[in-house]
């Protein structure tokens, strides 16, 4: 079985923990793992703090999809800011230990695959990231 959301959210501050909510309200009722869950909702919170802060002048809002296909989970969040620098790595060495940055080495140390990438065109960041889900063993959506 196979469920996906998406968001529109405004970039303000107070739509993080929504966004963190709505994500593990969906992921408890499917029936995943708790640990699993706990993880993507760290990952899902530092993206949209991060569409949040850089968004850019262009739009008040962020949008978050999320998507459950067999054993996986993909949350892509899209902002209108100016995007990544073209030439730069998005994780430049020695990031880590910066002011700013440590967002997206969490996302990449939660999930088991991310891209940071632009959006074609209109600019703006993306975002997106998956994980191998764990069920529980009453999951509603997992098929044992």
């Amino acid at each position: 079985m196979s469920i996906w959301w998406s968001l529109q959210l405004r970039r303000d501050a107070s739509s993080v923990p929504l966004a963190r909510r709505l994500l593990l309200g969906a992921m408890e009722t499917a029936g995943v793992d708790a640990d699993i869950s706990h993880e993507l909702s760290v990952a899902l919170s530092e993206a949209c703090a991060n569409a949040v802060q850089h968004g850019g002048d262009r739009s008040q809002f962020y949008r978050v999809t999320a998507s459950i296909h067999g054993d996986m989970c993909r949350i892509e969040v899209t902002d209108s800011g100016p995007g990544f620098p073209p030439d730069a790595p998005a994780l430049p060495a020695g990031q880590a230990d910066r002011e700013h940055g440590r967002g997206m080495r969490l996302i990449e140390a939660l999930s088991d695959r991310v891209r940071f990438a632009n959006q074609p065109g209109s600019g703006g960041a993306v975002v997106s990231f998956d994980k191998i889900l764990k069920w529980r063993e009453d999951a509603l959506l997992h098929a044992s």
